[in-house]
């Protein structure tokens, strides 16, 4: 028997949905070098703003899958695809760099109440095929985002600036406020209850973990720096919030167990994590999310900062990648009936680790060379095919009343994971670069240690060749000791590069583990979910 097909049209404003909060996502890193040169920040500082965005999101989305449920989806998504606008126009007129994070934190709020209500909805009017394709379609949305705002932010960062790029997520959110009307409206239901307790402890959990992780170069890995808003005992606040980060998580799920088991409603129903191919779908969302923030951080980074180049370049650049993944995450689905999840999660993994220690070995100072430009192409496949399966799995795995939770339990590991794995990039890739110049200098006789005070080569982050010769030139140093200091950085810069990418190598080889670990069946095999309330 043939499944009851729908209407799309409910689809389209889900679709620009997920759309307005990629392109949103992708669009800053295109404007890193815009911002840094507008706010006369420091590239890892300018990076806090992509890092605000997910914080927010992954700290309040099970609250707004709550508020979703009490309130009512539609009126509810109306309300934040406003304040996402709000948002759009703060970072369009944004003064400062406090401005621009302002803005992305109540970016971060409405996308809170966003993507759990993608789910809830799409769940509601799609089931079976449709339901998988709707699903996957969010998937290549948010790599359509990533395709535009890198090509469309590019142009108008080269030619105009960065801020117009801003003006186009203010039509996106204006255009998706119009479709909502769309929708069919629901009620919410006033009984649902948000545990305030479990609602403080993952939030705090969250911060803690994000904060710390964002600021490990900053206030230091281990020992505190001058720069640390405190110390205990002399050891940074950074690896400490980390810890306290794990804590606050671990007893946000023995506090939703203790929920449950006395009958209470929990923040999040741990049901949609009960088995565990279902626990291994949230931790290789994590880990190829994270792998995707980083790249997506370091190449900018690079291209525009290091290298001087256009924000036109960076999207050159990345446009291999961002438009496999688009085509990717649309196909990908027609593999489901004739390979399970674990042999497509598999298979995915090990393309994204060939592909990032391939880039290990042949980057150099040119991105359009067609070895990097292969590997980010079988990158963005492996990226693509994973990031629509692992959350059809999720989706698939539970009863429809439970698509809220799958959503914010989504929306909590993406951002998370986004957050994290541009932070730890940001942390990764100064540490060592500052390691790789603080022995190349040591080694230079050209450059004797009083000149590396005047410049203090030893607290490095990542500028230009020409930023460099111009601080060199108000110094003692001679036209020789100048070209010297610049080699040394020119050398350090790529050798950093090579590897931070094969550290994202290994940890992507890691999540062929759990990848391993996804369910084996087709979805003709897959049986009905049962109703958990």
């Amino acid at each position: 028997m043939r499944e009851p097909r729908v209407s799309w049209v409910p689809m389209v404003g889900l679709f620009l949905a997920q759309v307005l909060m990629s392109f949103n996502v992708a669009a800053l890193p295109v404007s890193l070098g815009g911002m840094v040169q507008d706010f006369s920040a420091a590239p890892t500082t300018v990076s806090t703003v992509i890092v605000t965005y997910g914080l927010v999101v992954a700290a309040l989305v099970m609250v707004g899958a709550k508020l979703g449920q009490r309130i009512g989806w539609v009126v509810i998504f109306r309300v934040v695809v406003a304040l996402f606008a709000v948002s759009a126009l703060m970072m369009i007129f944004a003064p400062t760099i406090g401005w621009a994070i302002a803005a992305q934190a109540f970016a971060g709020a409405s996308a809170a109440i966003i993507v759990p209500s993608l789910v809830a909805l799409i769940a509601e009017n799609y089931h079976g095929t449709q339901q998988a394709t709707a699903i996957g379609s969010l998937g290549s949305a948010r790599a359509l985002s990533g395709v535009s705002a890198f090509l469309i932010g590019g142009t108008l960062g080269t030619l105009v600036g960065w801020r117009p790029v801003f003006g186009i997520v203010l039509l996106l959110a204006v255009t998706v406020f119009i479709f909502s009307f769309r929708l069919h409206a629901d009620r919410g239901n006033p009984s649902v209850k948000i545990d305030i307790v479990g609602a403080a402890l993952i939030g705090a959990g969250i911060i803690s973990l994000t904060l710390g992780f964002n600021n490990f170069n900053a206030w230091g890995p281990l020992l505190a720096t001058t720069n640390a808003p405190f110390n205990i005992l002399g050891l940074s606040p950074a690896p400490l919030l980390v810890v306290a980060g794990i804590i606050l998580g671990q007893g946000f799920f023995v506090w939703t167990r203790r929920q449950t088991k006395n009958g209470k409603e929990p923040l999040v129903s741990l049901a949609v994590l009960g088995s565990s191919s279902e626990r291994a779908a949230v931790y290789a969302m994590f880990i190829v999310v994270s792998l995707e923030a980083a790249l997506n951080f370091t190449v900018p980074l690079y291209i525009q900062i290091v290298q001087g180049r256009t924000p036109f370049d960076t999207a050159l650049a990345m446009m291999p990648f961002n438009l496999t993944v688009f085509i990717t995450a649309t196909l990908v689905v027609r593999f489901y009936n004739r390979f399970a999840p674990r042999t497509i999660a598999v298979f995915s993994f090990i393309l994204t680790t060939v592909a990032l220690a391939w880039l290990a070995l042949v980057v150099n100072n040119n991105w359009e060379t067609l070895p990097t430009i292969l590997g980010l192409f079988v990158f963005g496949v492996g990226q693509g095919a994973l990031v629509t399966l692992v959350f059809n799995v999720l989706v698939t795995a539970a009863p429809k009343e439970l698509a809220g939770d799958v959503g914010s339990i989504r929306g909590t590991t993406q951002n998370l994971a986004g957050a994290v794995g541009t932070a730890l990039a940001g942390a990764m890739l100064v540490t060592i670069l500052g390691l790789s110049i603080g022995q190349a200098t040591l080694n230079n006789v050209d450059l004797p240690p009083s000149l590396v005070a005047q410049v203090d080569l030893d607290n490095v982050n990542f500028i230009s060749n020409d930023d460099l010769r111009e601080t060199l030139t108000q110094t003692t140093a001679t036209e020789t000791q100048i070209e010297s200091a610049v080699a040394i950085n020119t050398d350090a810069r790529l050798s950093t590069l090579k590897i931070g990418l094969l550290i994202l190598a290994s940890l992507s080889a890691i999540a062929i583990l759990p990848a391993s670990r996804l369910p084996k069946y087709l979805p003709h095999e897959i049986p009905d979910p049962q109703p958990t309330r």
